[in-house]
C-alpha cells in the first residue's frame, strides 16, 4: 500500500513539480492539495494522510501554527517542511513544534524523494549542515556569533516577528496566536532588547525589511532606515 501524501503550499507551480515527483514513484500517493493550512485542516478531517508536505510561510496561519495544530490533531501524522527560507534559522524551530524533517525547496529531486522517505519510515530528515548544528548545540560549541540575529530569539519570539513582518498590530497578533495584547507587547518588548532596536518602529521596519526579502536578509534588517 502505498503511502498517502498532502501537499500544502500556497504556490501552484510548487504544488504541482512536487506531486509529479511523487507521482512517478510506486511507493506513495498524492491523495491531496491545498494552498493554504486551512484548506489542509479541512481536507485532513475528511481523509487523514500519512505524510503533510508543508511549506514555512502560506496564507493565514505561520507554518509554526500549522505544525502545531498537526501535532495536536493529528499526531500520528508526520510533517516534513519544504520551504525557501535558511535552514539554519527555521529548522531546528519548525521540529521544535513538531516536523520531522525540513528540507529546501532548491534540493535536488533524489535529495526530495530520501527525505520524504525517511520520514516516512519514522526517521528525522535534515541536511548535512543543519545535523552538525544541532550537534554542536548539543555539546555547547556553537559558533553564536556567526548565527544570523534572529536566532536571539525564541520560537514564539520569532513567530511574533513573522507577524509584525505581514503588518499585523498587538491585537491582531494576538487573536491569531490565542494570547492577550499585554503578552504580545511584552515579547515585542523582549525582541527589541535583543535585536538591539531603539524603539518600536524600529521592530517594524526591521521586520518588514526581512519579511519584503522573504526570509532571505536577515544580515541586514539591523540597519535603519535610509
Amino acid at each position: 500500500m502505498s503511502a498517502r501524501i498532502l501537499i500544502v503550499d500556497d504556490h501552484p507551480f510548487m504544488r504541482a513539480g512536487l506531486a509529479l515527483i511523487i507521482g512517478r514513484q510506486t511507493d506513495m500517493t498524492v491523495v491531496g492539495e491545498a494552498g493554504d493550512s486551512d484548506e489542509a485542516l479541512r481536507m485532513l478531517a475528511e481523509s487523514p494522510v500519512d505524510l503533510v508536505l508543508a511549506d514555512v510561510t502560506m496564507p493565514g496561519r505561520t507554518g509554526f501554527e500549522f505544525v502545531r495544530d498537526l501535532r495536536e490533531h493529528y499526531p500520528n501524522i508526520a510533517v516534513l517542511v519544504v520551504s525557501m527560507h535558511d535552514e539554519m534559522l527555521y529548522a531546528q524551530r519548525m521540529m521544535h513544534v513538531g516536523a520531522r524533517g525540513y528540507i529546501m525547496k532548491a534540493a535536488g529531486v533524489d535529495q526530495m524523494l530520501v527525505a520524504i522517505r525517511r520520514v516516512l519510515a519514522g526517521d528525522i530528515y535534515l541536511s548535512a549542515a543543519v545535523s552538525d548544528r544541532v550537534l554542536e548545540d548539543l555539546v555547547g560549541r556553537s559558533q553564536k556569533s556567526n548565527a544570523s540575529p534572529l536566532a536571539k530569539l525564541t520560537d514564539r519570539e520569532f513567530e511574533i516577528f513573522q507577524l509584525i513582518g505581514r503588518g499585523q498590530n498587538t491585537r491582531a497578533i494576538a487573536a491569531q496566536l490565542n494570547l492577550s495584547p499585554k503578552t504580545v507587547d511584552v515579547h515585542r518588548g523582549h525582541i527589541r532588547e535583543k535585536l538591539g532596536l531603539e524603539n518600536a518602529a524600529a521592530v517594524v521596519h526591521a521586520a518588514a525589511r526581512w519579511f519584503e526579502s522573504a526570509g532571505k536578509n536577515d544580515e541586514n534588517i539591523l540597519r535603519p532606515p535610509a
